[in-house]
């Protein structure tokens, strides 16, 4: 019987292992479009409109961290946003969002890593459904901020369901008593995908450098 797109959805998530995810989205990254416009997927347009009500066009360069296929950048390009950069683990997913024509450039880079990039490179930083356990942990975000302008914008979604792990909660609360970023907006909770988990809660946040 054929993998169903709820089987390739389980797969990504019970991966433990970066080579572990990485075949995941090998075997995902051809279909994965089309399983999560059936999971009814909201969080890339929530995202670019969180964007676009705080960071302006032609404002500066922008990251897409964990960029996937290049659902938000796509987005982004649509509302006349330019100057996209996209990074993700998998080549194969950045192989899918290389066919939009929508980013400057696209590498291959793991977050929680130290980022392949200066500081202070990006006006905005989007990291969209990728700081959640068994992809980008809570070490990942100092890394968002570092590359981040002053003054610039961080979009980011989380759990916002007994999911969460505390431990990302934890290194905002610790930026932000540091000064390195101050909240700005923050959405409801949503259910990110109601076609498919409609009891798993998102928001989308934006932090300022």
């Amino acid at each position: 019987m054929a993998d169903s797109a709820t089987d390739r959805l389980a797969r990504v998530y019970g991966a433990r292992t970066d080579d572990e995810r990485r075949t995941a989205y090998a075997d995902w990254a051809g279909s994965y479009e089309r399983d999560l416009a059936g999971f009814g997927y909201l969080l890339p347009s929530v995202a670019a409109a969180m964007v676009a009500r705080h960071a302006g066009v032609g404002d500066g360069p922008i990251l897409d961290a964990g960029c996937g296929t290049g659902l938000v950048g796509q987005l982004l390009t649509l509302i006349g946003f330019d100057g996209l950069t996209g990074i993700d683990l998998s080549e194969d997913m950045l192989a899918e969002a290389e066919k939009k024509e929508v980013y400057e450039a696209l590498r291959s880079m793991r977050l929680g890593d130290r980022l392949d990039f200066p500081s202070d490179s990006f006006s905005v930083v989007v990291c969209i459904g990728t700081l959640t356990p068994g992809h980008a942990g809570p070490d990942a975000i100092p890394e968002l901020l570092r590359v981040t302008r002053p003054g610039g914008r961080i979009v980011f979604s989380l759990r916002a369901d007994d999911g969460i792990d505390p431990d990302y909660g934890g290194v905002i609360e610790q930026l932000q008593f540091d000064g390195e970023w101050r909240h700005v907006d923050s959405t409801p909770a949503f259910a990110g995908m109601p076609g498919e988990a409609p009891d798993v809660l998102h928001r989308v946040h934006v932090y300022s450098t």
